[in-house]
């Protein structure tokens, strides 16, 4: 059904005996209302309105920040999208159990999803009248932002807490690895027991530091650093220790990589790294540079001397200074003749190349350096060859808007063709960017337009393309004044408000960049007040 501008009264909500569905969520943070509280509230809830529960949707221990990881909440998008739904109305106690989202606006985007099937999404906590009118969804809005402010502000204190509990030697997360040990401390920082693999501290006063494992296993961290040291390379020691039989932290053979580790991290030492990778807020995770890490120095009691560990690192650093392009690609190319095939995993575990990521870093990535030895890899990069060619055709489209705008106005038009982004009449800036075309589980059509934070356009031309990505469907013209700079998703079919800027051609914003005399711009306007482009 469809909201309207008359509210409705209880007894006429009662008289439509709407169908309705449940949406719980509970995070992994304390909660002051269970599943079976949230599920109580909201049956009372429908009883007072006549709705009959058809359906109950919960997603148990998840965090809200994304839709991802909910399988839940996803099934009731898929189910209402595919018409598998026996409900007209979806209810959730309030608007954070349906998402306290990074973006706002994707709590909005998964309701408008429903709402264009008909179904309405309300939360349990204002009364229900059916209504659809601006101070509704104005205060919908700021429901949403303040979920997604608490989000921001909650994720800024852990990160906090975590530095300032760093600093004090405390360890934040992660395996102690081979040679250490985890060692849980009470609130007066005495030691209680020692933590095996996937154990955890149950108080919020506890605290973790790491300890020197067992004798054995400090021995032989101290023989890898030697034979290391004496010119013994990290494969060559990870193959002496699964000939004695020797395993690593999981139970397994050592490699390179393993090996590595070892020779590397500064745990070893005694020292507390935070920060070195961050993913703050469900995002992506990313490396930091060495500046912004958290370093406590002498936190834990060491196990490899500090002069022994940094002559280990000059080794290292010599090691990836010295070798030139040319002699990466010699290597490569041996091991390509030695292996059959290349991969990041063989280019890591390669005694004579450095790690894959240096060949990332000096030919633009993996791909790149294969294609100058004459390897084809196996894997079917067809992702990466769209991207690709989307990069050619996003120059091919910033050069064909300009020629057409130069033509039409008879001058030059300033235009930074890396970043696409086009200065019409000396005060209004255009970006032009290109949203790829992909289908999720689902099987249906999905775009995603990535607003350049950086150059802050006034106008941001979305070039949509079809579902090969070969071809361009259409294009949006979003002014910033109406949209914000976070990413935007689009469905094969929108909210009438988004696809009013949607065009099959760039016309319209040619004619924006005629400059008209004041004098002629009243005629102007009333000439081409009947026409659409």
């Amino acid at each position: 059904m469809r909201q309207t501008e008359k509210a409705y009264s209880l007894a006429e909500i009662k008289e439509l005996r709407l169908k309705g569905a449940i949406y719980i969520r509970m995070s992994t943070e304390l909660q002051t209302e269970s599943p079976e509280n949230q599920e109580r509230q909201i049956r009372a809830f429908a009883q007072t309105y006549g709705i009959e529960i058809v359906k109950v949707y919960a997603d148990l221990g998840v965090s809200g920040m994304t839709a991802e990881q909910r399988e839940q909440f996803l099934a009731l998008i898929d189910d209402v999208d595919h018409n598998h739904n026996q409900f007209n109305i979806v209810l959730y106690l309030e608007e954070s159990r349906w998402g306290r989202f990074v973006n706002s606006r994707d709590a909005e985007f998964y309701r408008m999803l429903l709402e264009r099937k008909n179904v309405l999404c309300h939360p349990c906590d204002k009364p229900l009248t059916l209504t659809n009118n601006i101070a509704d969804r104005i205060m919908t809005l700021l429901r949403d932002e303040s979920a997604s402010d608490y989000c921001r502000q909650l994720s800024q204190k852990v990160w906090v807490g975590q530095c300032n509990l760093v600093t004090k030697g405390y360890r934040q997360g992660g395996i102690s690895g081979f040679g250490l040990r985890r060692m849980l401390l009470d609130e007066e920082g005495n030691k209680k027991q020692e933590l095996s693999i996937g154990q955890r501290k149950s108080l919020i006063t506890e605290r973790v530091i790491l300890v020197p494992g067992p004798e054995e296993e400090r021995a032989i961290i101290l023989k890898i650093y030697e034979q290391f040291l004496s010119g013994i390379g990290e494969t060559e020691i990870a193959n002496q220790l699964n000939v004695r039989g020797v395993k690593n932290f999981f139970g397994r053979h050592w490699s390179r990589g393993t090996v590595r580790e070892v020779l590397t991290n500064e745990k070893y030492i005694g020292n507390n790294l935070f920060n070195r990778t961050s993913s703050k807020m469900k995002q992506k995770s990313k490396p930091n540079p060495e500046n912004e890490w958290i370093r406590k120095e002498q936190a834990f009691d060491p196990i490899v001397d500090t002069e022994l560990f940094y002559a280990v690192q000059a080794i290292y650093r010599e090691r990836n200074k010295k070798i030139t392009n040319t002699e990466l690609l010699k290597g490569l190319q041996n091991l390509y003749c030695k292996q059959g095939r290349l991969s990041a995993l063989l280019i890591d575990e390669a005694e004579f190349l450095p790690p894959s990521s240096v060949f990332r870093t000096r030919f633009g990535g993996l791909l790149r350096a294969y294609r100058m030895i004459g390897y084809t890899p196996e894997r079917d990069y067809k992702y990466v060859v769209i991207n690709q060619n989307l990069r050619t055709l996003h120059a091919e489209v910033v050069a064909n808007v300009v020629h057409n705008i130069e033509k039409l106005c008879g001058r030059r038009i300033p235009v930074d063709f890396e970043n696409g982004l086009l200065e019409l009449n000396d005060n209004l800036s255009i970006s032009i960017v290109i949203s790829r075309c992909y289908s999720p589980s689902s099987g249906t059509l999905r775009w995603k337009i990535c607003f350049d934070t950086g150059l802050r356009p006034d106008i941001t031309i979305a070039v949509r393309m079809d579902y090969s990505n070969e071809v361009i469907q259409d294009y949006y013209i979003l002014p910033a004044l109406k949209f914000s700079h976070e990413p935007m998703k689009l469905l094969e079919n929108n909210a009438g408000m988004l696809d009013s800027f949607r065009t099959d051609n760039l016309d319209y914003l040619l004619h924006l960049s005629i400059n008209i005399p004041l004098d002629k711009a009243v005629h102007y306007g009333r000439h081409h007040n009947n026409h659409t482009y």
